[in-house]
């Protein structure tokens, strides 16, 4: 799945990812105005496979394929990406 990345001029290390280049009919107006201006940045192709760094890339592509566009905030300060727990190893 192709997603084309912007970023907000307006809100700091805020990203709008697109289903659809310069697709921004599909953003709801009240979230646009906070957005705006955008400039696109980034055309990848999100696979299954794809690690990206400060979101899932599954959620991404779900958001992708329901809405057309998925927001990805900055970070909280102190708060890092869920990471799963480590196999327990049982003594041998």
């Amino acid at each position: 799945m192709q997603a084309y990345v912007y970023k907000s001029l307006r809100k700091a290390d805020t990203y709008l990812f697109l289903s659809v280049r310069d697709d921004f009919a599909r953003l709801p107006d009240p979230l646009r105005q906070q957005l705006d201006p955008l400039q696109f940045v980034l055309e990848v192709e999100l696979t299954p496979e794809r690690k990206l760094a400060r979101a899932d890339a599954a959620t991404v592509r779900e958001n992708l394929a329901e809405r057309g566009f998925h927001i990805q905030f900055p970070p909280v300060p102190g708060a890092e990406l869920a990471k799963p727990a480590e196999a327990a190893q049982p003594d041998a």
